[in-house]
């Protein structure tokens, strides 16, 4: 089974051109290494993992047990007292179970430089936006990498041409996206998937330019004493697919294509911290083309126990309610939910820390359970476990599918 890249083509190259251009004026200074400040770096980890299913696979062709490898390369390279920077990140996993799952992606790949005023941006990068624990509504530059997991917390990395500007009124950064990312899904044969299979392939668009269409966006954010602001605005290609049914010659469903619409959000996010409480809120609003608008919002708090006991141990608690009015086509799974969790840091040499957490659709009562632990081993050596658990899964409910997914997760990873 080979590798399937992520990135297409095309995309790749419009981006190389957008980067050259910022590089061919830094060539110099590489090739000569003109500057004696020179500092570069390579850096990643390989990694083993399994997958344990608990339950009998729904669908047919599908395991109850998975296993595949990954790498993850980080390089690095300062030059100009620090004013440039060359970053790549490339990752790749190989699945023996799910064709799907097996990819190549480039992470990041982008030139940096900074000057008296703003920071310049060339390439290709990911842009994490968001304050909340369970679900980070604001957070649109990058596309999910649905492979990897469900929390959506992994990313594929996105061409972009962007600019940061830090001021007295505030951080604002500018963007103009080019080569829109499909969301990748578990194929035929992997788990966690929709009933019918999710065929990439024929993904349509709303934009008669496709995955061409250039998308922008804009954050400004500021500290107000104990309070992080931030609003950002999105206008281009939803990263959120909907889904159409495909048909065979007999008009039997066989699978589904996505959908991706065009899409105007406005986003805030706020963090508030007062003694041991974080105060956290994101809220979006959606104007879909040719359609009416949509709110969904997701807040709540966390309160950290110092030294439980007199120990070095920190025990933190939260809880978040979501709310989200889109519904059809556009519904979530996180329309009306409770999310209630613990973060238990051992603040140990080997950095241990726990993470549970369990949500409540109060709509359908659907639940879902989730554990993740992590700890390193030694200097080159981590570990991380999770489980997922749905249970009581209502079949109104956008999870439904994955009512026999639960599955434990262990992976091993050595650092270099």
């Amino acid at each position: 089974m080979s590798l399937k890249p992520l990135v297409n083509t095309n995309t790749l190259t419009k981006s190389a051109l957008t980067l050259s251009v910022l590089l061919s004026s830094y060539s110099s200074s590489l090739v000569a290494d003109e500057y004696e400040d020179i500092t570069s770096e390579l850096t990643g980890y390989v990694a083993l993992e399994s997958r344990y299913f608990t339950q009998d696979a729904l669908y047919t062709g599908q395991d109850d047990s998975s296993y595949s490898s990954a790498f993850n390369l980080e390089y690095y390279r300062d030059w100009d007292d620090g004013n440039q920077r060359f970053v790549a990140t490339s990752f790749g996993r190989y699945d023996e179970q799910d064709s799907e799952r097996s990819h190549l992606d480039i992470r990041e790949l982008y030139a940096w430089r900074g000057y008296e005023n703003y920071e310049v941006y060339a390439g290709i990068r990911k842009v994490f936006w968001g304050v909340t624990e369970t679900l980070h509504l604001v957070d649109i530059i990058n596309q999910d990498d649905a492979v990897e997991d469900i929390d959506g917390e992994d990313k594929l990395g996105q061409p972009m041409l962007s600019i940061l500007m830090e001021r007295d009124w505030g951080t604002f950064e500018a963007f103009a996206l080019f080569g829109f990312r499909d969301r990748t899904f578990a194929g035929t044969n992997g788990r966690l998937r929709t009933a019918l299979p999710v065929n990439t392939d024929e993904a349509s668009y709303q934009s008669s330019q496709g995955k061409d269409h250039v998308d922008f966006a804009a954050r400004w954010s500021q500290i107000y004493g104990d309070w992080d602001l931030g609003l950002s605005q999105f206008i281009g290609t939803s990263r959120d697919p909907q889904y159409q049914t495909i048909t065979n010659a007999s008009n039997e469903a066989t699978g589904l294509s996505p959908y991706y619409a065009q899409i105007q959000q406005t986003g805030l996010d706020v963090q508030a911290v007062y003694e041991d409480w974080l105060i956290k809120f994101e809220g979006i609003s959606i104007k879909y083309k040719d359609e009416g608008r949509n709110t969904a919002a997701v807040g709540g708090f966390e309160y950290t126990y110092v030294g439980i006991n007199e120990s070095v141990m920190d025990l933190g608690i939260f809880a978040e309610y979501q709310f989200d009015d889109r519904y059809g086509d556009k519904a979530t799974t996180s329309q009306n939910d409770l999310a209630l969790g613990t973060r238990w840091v051992f603040n140990d040499i080997e950095s241990t820390e726990i993470i549970s957490s369990i949500s409540f659709d109060l709509e359908n009562k659907s639940q879902f359970i989730s554990l993740e632990g992590s700890r390193r081993l030694n200097d080159d050596w981590f570990f991380e476990s999770q489980a997922r658990i749905f249970t009581h899964t209502d079949e109104d409910d956008g999870a439904y599918a994955l009512r026999n997914d639960d599955y434990i997760q262990l992976e091993l990873r050595r650092y270099f």
